[in-house]
């Protein structure tokens, strides 16, 4: 891995950096959207006989809870990994990770043995974010955040739009799934890429040379004072949008492969596509958003933006109603706004010393109340027969807690990363 003095890194090296980072991000997308978009096909390949609706809606949950458990760990160790032995060296490692292992669910001949790639898979997936955005930010001037945020905040969904444009082009069925898992392999090349040519941060590279006893061990660092209050709120925050997206959002497409399935092939890749590009443009606009109107305002309008459309839509529409496609990319756009939002505010909540620690920890946490949150919801699915409508619902009013807890947080909107 290259490397360079603490200071200030040229233009070209700053552009490396946004790209390696975005594309681990867009490969980490890819990830979390091949579930959603063939879990139902999966399960018919696997289960045979066995199949019913409830019994797939199931096993989504399964799946969608083994990756969050996994990203929640992978972002707490591999954050802590980036702390110590830098940031770009981790990215590496985390999209080598994802990718080997998500790759490898091709070749499984049962439910279980997916399951538990899908688990080390999210190891990967979780701790590309917060070293990604750690790197970024403390690459990139304080002027320029607000924009390079929002790029970063695309990443994960323009890799879910990748998942479902390919499954719009070669239809994912029970007979035809395993080509779509086996192109998570393309995204080794990223973190060889990382490896070998990354520039680190120079903010990293000048912090060790102040590095304590303490700041050596930066989980003790985070839940003692002073900043045990700073990651409490982190993690919850972080955790909001989180079980938002993954106990309620995600549960449209196999809602609309259930409903419209039969009728049109490609119409679960439809619904997916519509709320991924409403996603990237709200993932984009996030950080933006918190420029403008500050980053507790910001982070208020959009939770409750999106427990209105987010239960509105369960309530209101269905998937090959006119309105459905138009409302899932509307819900897309607001309830991805807080991912624009979290790369440029919460690496603003941690010193450098322990900010990929800190920040992995408030992202990723989130990830265990997710899983539990899936599985939860799974069992709603199981126990009304496969009633999407219901569970959205229910899932979709986490978002409502969003407009209590911002209020608790720090207002970060004049501080800098040096703050």
């Amino acid at each position: 891995m290259s490397s360079t003095a603490p200071g200030v890194l040229r233009p070209a090296q700053r552009g490396l950096v946004l790209l390696v980072a975005f594309l681990g991000l867009v490969g980490a997308g890819f990830q979390l959207g091949l579930m959603p978009l063939a879990s139902l096909s999966v399960s018919r390949d696997l289960m045979g006989n066995a199949f019913s609706p409830g019994s797939a809606g199931d096993w989504f949950a399964r799946y969608t809870a083994a990756i969050m458990l996994g990203a929640a760990v992978g972002g707490i160790a591999f954050g802590s990994l980036g702390d110590r032995i830098g940031r770009a060296r981790a990215t590496g490692v985390c999209v080598l990770c994802y990718s080997v292992f998500g790759a490898a669910g091709a070749f499984v001949t049962s439910q279980e043995q997916l399951l538990a790639l899908r688990f080390l898979a999210g190891l990967g997936v979780g701790g590309m974010w917060p070293n990604g955005v750690a790197l970024v930010s403390e690459c990139w001037t304080n002027a320029t955040r607000p924009m390079v945020a929002g790029v970063i905040g695309t990443g994960l969904n323009v890799g879910i739009l990748c998942v479902s444009q390919l499954g719009r082009m070669q239809a994912v069925t029970a007979d035809s799934w395993r080509w779509l898992v086996e192109l998570g392999a393309v995204a080794a090349v990223v973190g060889l890429a990382a490896l070998a040519v990354l520039p680190e941060s120079p903010r990293w590279l000048a912090s060790r040379g102040k590095q304590t006893a303490k700041t050596n061990a930066p989980l003790r660092e985070l839940f003692r004072p002073p900043l045990l209050r700073i990651t409490v709120v982190g993690i919850c925050l972080g955790a909001i949008p989180l079980i938002g997206a993954w106990g309620a959002s995600k549960w449209m497409i196999p809602w609309a492969d259930a409903v419209g399935g039969a009728s049109q092939a490609g119409y679960k890749a439809s619904t997916q596509g519509w709320w991924a590009v409403g996603a990237i443009l709200g993932s984009f606009f996030g950080s933006h958003l918190a420029h403008l109107l500050g980053r507790r305002t910001a982070y208020f309008c959009i939770s409750l933006g999106s427990v209105v459309l987010t239960c509105g839509i369960f309530l209101w529409s269905r998937p090959l109603a006119t309105s459905f496609l138009p409302l899932v990319f509307v819900q897309g756009l607001v309830t991805t706004l807080f991912f624009g939002w979290l790369p440029l505010c919460l690496p603003e909540l941690f010193p450098t010393a322990v900010r990929a620690t800190g920040t992995g920890i408030a992202y990723n946490t989130g990830r265990f109340a997710s899983a539990a949150g899936v599985l939860g919801a799974g069992a709603l699915m199981a126990w009304s027969g496969g009633d999407y409508a219901r569970v959205g619902v229910i899932s979709g009013l986490v978002y409502a807690l969003g407009m209590v807890v911002i209020w608790w947080a720090p207002d970060t909107s004049r501080r800098t990363l040096d703050d």
